[in-house]
């Protein structure tokens, strides 16, 4: 059984940075693909960023490409997003998602909050 537990929410102005963390356990963290998802209160949740397992393919949703980085590191176990430049509008409840290929298995985290506010 996946376990993935967030970290780094918090409250930050516009044009700020946020560094966001999951750490998982239960699996073999490199044949997981990686995601965060967010969502914002009355919309779906909707998908972010993804990295591959071995980190080197990698997606972005049009809406933050340029200021989100997603990133791993399979010795720790974690994946990282790295927001740059926040908006309002990337204010959301963040959550994390590993993807078990082999298993056709998904699992999630219980997600951090982002408020980007003046």
């Amino acid at each position: 059984q996946v376990q993935l537990v967030e970290s780094g929410g918090g409250l930050v102005r516009p044009g700020g940075s946020l560094r966001l963390s999951c750490a998982a356990s239960g699996f073999t963290f490199r044949r997981l693909i990686m995601s965060w998802y967010r969502q914002a209160p009355g919309k779906e949740r909707e998908l972010v960023a993804s990295i591959s397992g071995d980190g080197d393919s990698l997606w972005y949703a049009d809406s933050v490409k340029g200021r989100f980085t997603i990133s791993r590191d399979n010795a720790k176990n974690t994946v990282y997003l790295q927001m740059n430049s926040l908006k309002f509008e990337d204010t959301a409840v963040y959550y994390c998602k590993a993807y078990n290929i082999p298993m056709s298995k998904s699992y999630w985290g219980q997600g951090t909050q982002v408020t980007v506010s003046s």
